[in-house]
């Protein structure tokens, strides 16, 4: 039963999927911003370890053993963004519905119904992040041999000034992009439709393909716009991150209530409890339960 929980839900109703275009990326793009504008340290709260631990692993990866995977993996971060980023679309709720968007409601999510299927999909997220990897290594190896480069200096000659370079790059770049539109496909608006419902990993999944199904043209506009802030963010050692992450986690979250039609009766499981503020005058009264 729990395992039935965690794909379908409890509930009965499938998500009805609205034609979307352009002018809603943009729009939701601007409420994105509006919301960083309104919660701005909630948002470098939740996405600051997002840079430094990209400029970590680079530390690490310049003993030269792993640094053929230093690109895969930064890139790699835009496979699970979707989940690093579900704490900016549970603030984004909060505000579009007028309850405190304090940056202690991001961790609210684990009070979710959903959050079974939250891992599930999270775990998924992984799952094809690792397999990414592997493949980026076997594409490095197939071109360059097991060998690790001598030194940065080197790396970076074979890479950019040699046949096997060029071959690397056009071969990695492809794979690359089918990742990242099956990563897309996927995790669209998944993670904001098991925050906003409780429809289960299976339906969230089935929903986002919908989704880019019915909106080819304008999802992949909005995959280009999310890969184009992504880069501009990376290029200053990754900390344009800070502002880039959680503006495209709140835009995503946006995007959702534009793709999807609201439902009509939501769930009511998910409520988070507003913490009610007490002051020393309470004391001891306030160790005891009162009646309302």
């Amino acid at each position: 039963m729990a395992h039935s929980h965690i794909l379908v839900g409890n509930s009965a109703a499938r998500p009805v999927v609205r034609r979307i275009s352009p002018s809603d990326l943009y729009q939701s793009l601007a409420r994105g911003i509006d919301d960083f504008a309104a919660m701005p340290s909630h948002a470098i709260f939740l996405c600051v370890i997002y840079p430094l631990l990209g400029v970590l692993l680079i530390g690490i990866m310049l003993g030269h053993s792993m640094l053929p995977l230093a690109f895969p993996i930064v890139a790699g971060f835009a496979l699970v963004g979707p989940l690093a980023a579900i704490g900016l679309y549970e603030l984004s709720r909060r505000r579009e519905a007028g309850l405190d968007s304090s940056s202690s409601h991001a961790f609210d999510v684990l009070h979710s119904p959903s959050l079974g299927a939250i891992v599930a999909l999270g775990l998924l997220l992984m799952a094809i992040f690792l397999f990414w990897l592997a493949i980026a290594e076997a594409i490095y190896v197939a071109n360059f041999g097991y060998a690790a480069p001598a030194s940065l200096r080197q790396f970076a000659h074979e890479v950019l000034e040699t046949r096997a370079g060029w071959n690397l790059i056009v071969v990695g770049t492809g794979v690359g992009f089918l990742f990242a539109v099956l990563a897309l496909t996927i995790s669209a608006i998944s993670f904001p439709l098991l925050l906003d419902r409780d429809v289960g990993a299976a339906v969230a999944l089935l929903t986002s393909i919908r989704v880019v199904v019915e909106n080819p043209v304008t999802m992949g506009l909005w995959g280009l716009i999310v890969a184009v802030l992504l880069v501009i963010g990376s290029i200053p050692f990754l900390i344009g991150l800070t502002i880039v992450v959680p503006v495209l986690g709140h835009a995503t979250w946006h995007l959702y209530r534009r793709a999807v039609l609201p439902d009509a009766n939501p769930h009511e499981n998910y409520k988070s409890r507003e913490r009610v503020r007490r002051s020393a005058a309470d004391f001891p009264a306030a160790l005891f339960p009162t009646r309302r």
